[in-house]
């Protein structure tokens, strides 16, 4: 929330998305001032080789190693980016949960809590939303679909900038090709999972029935030697090894996106030991496995102090989804959970922890997205990215380190027009020819001082449309939608608006040949370049043969694709 409070309207499925809009403009245009911007579609634990500071009496990472020189201030700072995966809003030490989280809770009592913080209901959306600073799809292991090869990743900006760009953890954004593997993408190199899920001791991932296999690479090879080490361990002391390669004169990015705490609900038995007075099996292997991950983050930080780095660093912290209360987690006293546009599902755990902040020691309650890290990043490390150049994020530094107003107003959530077929929408409710199935949902400020308000769909027969003011009611206990009628429609308006510019949406079925059994075992790309063209104009042909087809012998189907192209047309004239 703002510091004046924040007005959010929320137009949302409340199941798992395909959300793929994207804007071409500004993501976040005042209400009555549209310019056409629109989306398309956690018992110690030391990871690091050395136990003790070269030349000191000090020893563990829970002390203040002596420091190098630091780097000049002039030189652009090290990118240290964290992001967890389904941490709830709850499950972090300083929101007040039973789950002990110390180093969290002092490098955000040390930095600034982002307590306004948005980020995406489910996993690939969140992080291809972070690497290209554009609204962007969930992408399935056995499709042939990646992060879309023409757009520039973050990593890929870092590295025109001077940057050495490295990668650890979870990626989770497609890999049917080589040029879609982190490698091709921005990282000089990567350790981790390609998938979205896998054991943390095995690392072996099923994609259903009968579709497993093993999932860990380095680089682009299948790294079978590291099977055994639990993932978490095994992340944190790569990114200590990187350090200690390193040299603190070149600038460094690093994204470690750690698998914890996802499922499986794995755990060292050490850890689970201090949670054994909780009655649920579940919440106690996923309080152990919170702590495990943020004693990694502890030796993270204390490598950065070991090896020169911290005095010009910028630690970012951040959740990618709500938290899966199914699960273990918990995003209390949020409505929700993570797969939902309840504040639960994408309200986001995250905090800025640097040296090199202006206001430290603070809460801010400034508005941020996920896609705000992308323009954000690029402008501390010296380059240039903002909305002019097509992006949906602002640079949110100086909200950030200086405590100024953020430069969002809006947030689009989503719009998909694949998850639901439509059962029932708000045209009956004369709220215009909008489907409501079709999963939106966005918050604003703008045109509503003083408050945010928030607009949700319901998957519900009897209510199509939800609406509340989040301002006044953060944990979405009354909806609005019936009393203020003009609010839901200019916000109707403003998805309209942004699906003028939507960019068709890319999901394609699922190709048997991802199966891991064709690939010696392990996932990782199954196709060609060669072959990715026949696909493309196979697909080309197939388009347009259907579409003759339609035109000769399907006359409702013509009248279907009329309203599914003009909607947003005729949506506007009857608003």
């Amino acid at each position: 929330m703002s510091d004046t409070g924040i007005p959010t309207l929320k137009l949302g499925g409340l199941g798992e998305t395909t959300e793929s809009a994207r804007s071409k403009a500004h993501e976040c245009v005042p209400l009555g001032n549209a310019k056409g911007g629109a989306p398309a579609s956690r018992r110690k634990m030391l990871f690091l080789a050395e136990p003790c500071c070269p030349n000191s009496t000090q020893s563990g990472p829970g002390l203040g190693c002596p420091q190098p020189p630091s780097a000049a201030p002039s030189q652009p700072p090290h990118i240290i980016f964290i992001l967890t995966d389904d941490q709830g809003y709850h499950d972090v030490g300083y929101h007040g949960s039973d789950i002990e989280t110390p180093t969290l809770d002092r490098l955000a009592a040390e930095g600034v809590k982002l307590e306004n913080y948005y980020i995406q209901p489910i996993c690939t959306p969140s992080r291809s939303q972070l690497l290209t600073g554009l609204q962007h799809s969930i992408i399935r292991p056995r499709q042939p679909n990646c992060l879309p090869l023409d757009q520039v990743t973050l990593p890929q900006k870092l590295q025109e900038a001077g940057y050495s760009t490295h990668m650890v953890g979870k990626w989770h954004l497609g890999f049917y090709r080589k040029e879609c593997l982190p490698t091709r993408r921005g990282f000089d190199t990567f350790l981790g999972s390609l998938t979205g899920n896998v054991d943390y001791y095995t690392y072996d991932n099923c994609d259903g029935p009968g579709v497993c296999g093993f999932d860990l690479h380095e680089g682009e090879s299948v790294a079978w030697g590291l099977s055994g080490q639990y993932s978490t361990m095994l992340y944190a002391q790569r990114v200590s090894h990187i350090l200690a390669s390193h040299s603190p004169r070149r600038p460094l990015f690093l994204y470690v996106a750690f698998q914890a705490v996802h499922t499986p609900l794995q755990s060292p038995r050490e850890y689970l030991y201090r949670y054994r007075a909780m009655g649920n099996v579940a919440r106690r292997k996923y309080a152990a496995m919170v702590t495990c991950m943020d004693e990694a983050v502890r030796n993270i930080t204390w490598a950065l102090k070991r090896y020169g780095f911290y005095n010009n660093s910028v630690i970012i912290f951040s959740s990618d989804n709500g938290g899966q209360t199914f699960s273990g987690g918990s995003n209390w006293p949020l409505r929700g959970r993570k797969g939902t546009y309840w504040e639960g599902g994408v309200r986001g755990l995250g905090f800025v922890h640097s040296p090199l902040l202006k206001r430290k020691r603070r809460t801010s309650r400034a508005l941020v997205h996920i896609t705000d890290w992308y323009p954000t990043l690029v402008g501390l490390a010296g380059g240039t990215a903002s909305v002019a150049d097509g992006l949906d994020g602002y640079d949110v530094w100086p909200a950030i380190s200086e405590g100024r107003a953020s430069p969002r107003t809006e947030i689009l959530h989503n719009i998909d027009p694949l998850y639901n077929h439509a059962r029932h929408g708000s045209l009956e409710a004369g709220f215009g020819i909008w489907n409501t199935a079709v999963q939106a949902a966005i918050r604003t400020l703008a045109a509503f001082p003083g408050s945010w308000w928030n607009l949700e769909r319901m998957a519900s027969a009897r209510q199509a449309v939800w609406l509340f003011n989040i301002s006044a009611d953060p944990y979405e206990r009354e909806d609005l939608a019936g009393q203020r009628p003009d609010v839901v429609r200019a916000l109707l308006a403003r998805l309209v608006d942004y699906n003028r510019t939507a960019i068709p949406v890319r999901y394609p079925a699922e190709n048997p040949r991802a199966h891991p059994d064709f690939n010696g075992g392990a996932w990782g790309p199954w196709a060609s370049d060669e072959e990715e063209e026949e696909e493309e104009e196979e697909a080309g042909r197939a388009r347009s043969f259907s579409r003759g087809r339609r035109k000769k012998k399907c006359k409702i189907c013509k009248l279907r694709s009329f309203f599914r192209k003009l909607n947003t047309r005729l949506m506007s004239q009857r608003i």
